[in-house]
């Protein structure tokens, strides 16, 4: 591995980050002690530092040269709602979070790469080092952009990183176009004429309604998608009722949907509707229907066909050609870079955390991120720079 000496010789400090990180994880728009940490350590190292975007995000900036040529590099600095299993000195201190996707280590690399730039600046053009709040479901990457992120930094093009177990430590996977799937949640709420059990027929039974729209749903992907499009929806929620002897006047149902194509992301939702309104209007009930409540939506995560090359040609510098796969299964798991990507060129990568172990897997209560991959990420990072901004 073509590792920078200087980004080795810090990762003890950048495994006390991420571990401090861990042992108090914030979930999101709540990241106010993460981003008093991070900011206080960007203006240890002499960068300007922007706060409050995004609530609680912040943007540090760092200029060398006189290009004008500007790169964004984006870390997620927020946790889950999860009660953590592990038995760590680090371990979450708050209960029922924790960090379970890595955020405290994708942080922490960012840190030790803007360290190591501030000391080594033999770059051409300037840098926005971007700690994004809310991640996890939130859209934070939107609130940021909404509140005149590349207004007021106007980066070129954008990169990010994220861990993946299962992929070799210290490994990465990079392909351009689709990477992660859109996200959309939905709910859909059945009324009608609630009654006696034993007297069904003077009623409308919402929940014989709900089996037959769980059922029909699952059509949508298996008969409307082309089978060549790969896509997924799931119903996760059913809430009605509250005897055992009355049928409920209402029952709610909730889901989600994801696709790699906007065309049947589009699709899914028209079909969602039609489906829900017709068998609403053969019980005899009402339908309500909202698609993404609080506007919790992700597009598709997909990456610049020019930049990937670039972040490809970095990665294999860094680890070796034989360790980045070019090929890449994309996950149905969605990402709010996505809004990132919408906005400007860029490419999302994978960094091999290893192997899961059974159930060290991503949002489970047992995940750990690995600290051995925090100098591969950061060094790819600084390359990453250094390799744009000539």
């Amino acid at each position: 591995m073509a590792l920078y000496k200087e980004i080795q010789e810090i990762h003890a400090e950048m495994r006390d980050w991420r571990q401090h990180f861990h042992q108090f994880p914030e979930t999101a728009f709540e990241e106010t002690k993460t981003s008093a940490f991070i900011s206080s350590q960007l203006k240890s190292f002499g960068l300007e530092v922007h706060e409050g975007l995004g609530k609680t995000g912040i943007v540090a900036s760092l200029s060398s040269g006189k290009s004008s040529k500007r790169i964004a590099l984006r870390a997620d600095m927020d946790a889950l709602f999860i009660n953590e299993k592990n038995d760590l000195p680090y371990k979450s201190q708050h209960n029922g979070k924790m960090h379970a996707c890595g955020h405290d280590g994708h942080s922490a690399m960012l840190l030790g790469a803007a360290k190591y730039l501030a000391t080594h600046a033999d770059f051409n053009g300037t840098v926005y080092f971007i700690f994004q709040p809310a991640e996890e479901g939130r859209a934070g990457a939107k609130q940021m952009i909404d509140e005149g992120l590349f207004e007021l930094f106007p980066a070129d093009c954008v990169f990010g990183l994220h861990n993946f177990p299962d992929i070799p430590q210290g490994h990465f996977a990079i392909k351009s176009g689709p990477i992660m799937a859109s996200f959309d949640c939905f709910e859909v709420i059945l009324s009608g004429q609630a009654t006696h059990a034993a007297m069904p027929h003077l009623g409308n039974d919402v929940l014989l309604a709900a089996a037959q729209v769980i059922t029909t749903l699952q059509t949508i992907v298996s008969r409307n998608v082309n089978p060549a499009d790969a896509a997924v929806l799931s119903i996760t929620q059913v809430h009605g009722g509250n005897t055992w002897n009355a049928i409920p006047d209402s029952v709610v149902l909730r889901g989600t949907y994801r696709c790699f194509n906007s065309d049947v992301q589009q699709l899914i939702k028209d079909k969602l509707i039609q489906f829900v309104e017709s068998l609403a209007e053969g019980f005899g009930l009402t339908s309500e229907i909202t698609i993404n409540p609080e506007n919790a939506g992700y597009p598709v995560t997909s990456n610049s066909e020019a930049e990937t090359a670039i972040a490809i040609s970095v990665a294999q510098k860094v680890v070796g050609i034989d360790n980045v796969d070019l090929q890449p299964i994309p996950s149905m798991g969605s990402e709010d870079f996505s809004f990132m990507l919408q906005e400007k060129p860029g490419c999302y990568v994978w960094l091999g955390n290893g192997s899961s172990d059974g159930d060290c897997l991503l949002h489970n209560p047992h995940y750990d991120f690995n600290d051995e991959i925090l100098t591969v990420g950061a060094s790819y990072w600084v390359k990453l720079v250094k390799t744009i901004l000539k």
